[in-house]
Order: structure tokens, then sequence, then C-alpha cells
């Protein structure tokens, strides 16, 4: 079961029961220091808080004892993608923490706020089999207060790839994220690769305003025919999903260039958009070629750069991308 932030109170299956009496933190908690724990040992004592106060007493909790944690951000509507950061985050630390939260200040007005998937119960039972030890679930209100007026920019890198399709959408993300960190002021957070001009964003905003954190990326995880994993997959006909593949083998086509030598990025991006071409349902937002650390276009890929696709299938707008380094 997971554990209520009300005292005495633990959720079964959704429903809450009394703790017995005398049996305190006892019966959620175990000793100091358990490093790699099994999931299967720790799946019992996943605490679910809605409350920031009550985050913050957990998170003090494991402070006075030592415990290192790691924190994995989430929108919900979990995969095996954001399995692996969970996986990630244990392996790396003592007490791993994970959000659930679709926020709002992210989405613009005619993006599928409204539509995204919010399966709670599934994911909730995800993370608890998985060896989450706290999930946070923070309310609209408790992240934007009545008032809220601050925003985090991250200039030079905001405003390209995804920014350019999508106005106003890292302004959200790196917003989010700073209150999470701040509430949370974990020692590790994991990022998947697969937002990778986001990870980027994250990285360059922890570091200009010197949270205490360390910034970790995890590999894009895949289904068998490529297709990046993705919340918004389950938006897909099965014939967008049968040519959704346009985009991790348009960067298929990229890798094969680059290791055959090529290192035009206009011809790269020729080769992808030929890809592409060969499938009708697919239709290009973007192709491009960058610095993996500016998000600047090169003409000549001489250094480490980021490879990056967007494309939709009917209403569902996805995105893929690799990274590359010559030798």
């Amino acid at each position: 079961p997971a554990v209520s932030e009300r005292p005495g109170v633990v959720l079964s299956n959704g429903r809450a029961t009394r703790r017995p009496r005398g049996a305190g933190n006892a019966a959620v908690v175990a000793g100091p220091r358990r490093r790699r724990t099994p999931a299967s040992e720790s799946s019992e004592r996943m605490l679910l808080v809605t409350s920031t106060p009550a985050l913050r007493r957990r998170i003090m909790e494991w402070r006075r004892r030592g415990e290192s944690i790691a924190f994995v951000p989430t929108m919900g509507a979990l995969h095996r993608g954001h399995l692996s950061l969970v996986e990630r985050a244990r392996a790396s630390a003592d007490r791993v923490a994970v959000s659930i939260f679709v926020n709002p200040l992210q989405f613009g007005p005619r993006e599928d706020f409204a539509r995204y998937p919010r399966p709670v119960a599934t994911d909730r039972a995800l993370l608890r089999a998985a060896g989450v030890d706290l999930l946070w679930e923070p309310r609209v209100e408790q992240l934007y207060p009545p008032g809220d007026r601050t925003r985090v920019h991250v200039e030079g890198l905001e405003a390209v790839l995804e920014g350019a399709s999508r106005p106003g959408h890292f302004t959200g993300v790196t917003t989010v994220v700073a209150k999470l960190l701040n509430a949370i002021q974990p020692d590790i957070l994991w990022l998947g690769q697969k937002d990778a001009q986001q990870a980027r964003m994250i990285e360059q905003m922890a570091a200009d305003l010197a949270f205490p954190v360390r910034v970790r990326r995890a590999a894009t995880v895949r289904e068998p025919d490529g297709l990046a994993c993705s919340s918004r997959n389950r938006y897909l006909s099965a014939e967008e999903r049968a040519e959704a593949v346009a985009l991790s083998r348009s960067l298929a086509a990229a890798r094969e260039a680059l290791q055959g030598g090529e290192r035009s990025a206009a011809r790269v991006m020729k080769q992808m958009r030929r890809v592409m071409r060969s499938f009708p349902r697919a239709r290009e937002d973007y192709i491009a070629v960058v610095d993996a650390r500016t998000l600047e276009p090169v003409r000549r890929i001489e250094r480490r750069v980021l490879i990056a696709v967007a494309a939709r299938l009917g209403a569902t707008r996805l995105i893929d991308n690799l990274e590359w380094e010559p030798r």
C-alpha cells in the first residue's frame, strides 16, 4: 500500500484504512542507508503526498539520516521511459522522489492540456511497483498561487527548435522545474534524452541559478520498431502508429550518413527528409542539426551536435533526436 500524508492512514488499493496504534513511521520507513534496495522490498513504502509541507517533512527526515535523494519529475501517463528514469534514480541515491504534475504553464492555448492523459491509479501502481519512496502530486494552486508572477527564462536556448514551434512552452518548463527543485532539493535530477532541448535548458538553469543538484540524462527508451516511447503515442490511430517510425528512421538515416563520413549538415538533413517523405502521414515540423550545447545551427559537423526532428501524424505531434560527436 501507499501511505497517505494523513497521520495513521494507509492507502490500500486507493482506499484509506487506519494504521495499527503504535505503529508510527516504523511500518513505513526502514532503517537508514538502504541504497539499491530491490523494488520488490520497498514497493510497500511509497508515501503519497499532495501538500508541500508534508513533502518537506519527509525530505527533512531523510536529510537528518544523511540519505541522498534522486528526483524524477513527470506529467504522468507513465511509460517505460519514465520507469527507466526511476530505475536509474534508484541506483544513484538512497531515496527516490517522483512528481506527477500536468503543468498548465507549458501548454499553448491550442494544445492538448485538457485531453492530456491522466491515468492516476495506473501511474501510482507503476511507481509503487518500481520502488519509489515518495510520490508528490501537487495541485495547480500550490505551484501557481494567486498573484504568482515569477517566470524563469533561459535566454538563447528557449526560442529555437521546440521553442520556435511552441512559443512560451519552455518558460513553463523551466519555471515549474525550478519550483519542484526548490521544494524537493534533490541531490540528483534524472531527465530523459528524448526531450534533449528541455534537458539542456534545465542543465543551464541549474548551473546559472546555483541549484545544488547534479542533472543526469538517461537514454531514450524505444519500442521494438524504434519509435521513441512517449505519453502522446496513445493518441495515434493504428495507421498513424505504423508511420510514426518516420522520425526514428530519419534519424537512423542521419546516423548512417555520419558513420559513412558525411559532415555536411545540409546533406544530412536532405537524407532525413528523403526518408520522411516515404511516410505520407508524417508531416515535418522541423528537422535540424545544431550544436548540442548552444543549440545554434551548424553547417559542418565537427563537434558534438544534436540532430532533432518533430512531425505531426494527424493531430498528434511527436519529437525525437540523437546526439553525435565525430571521432
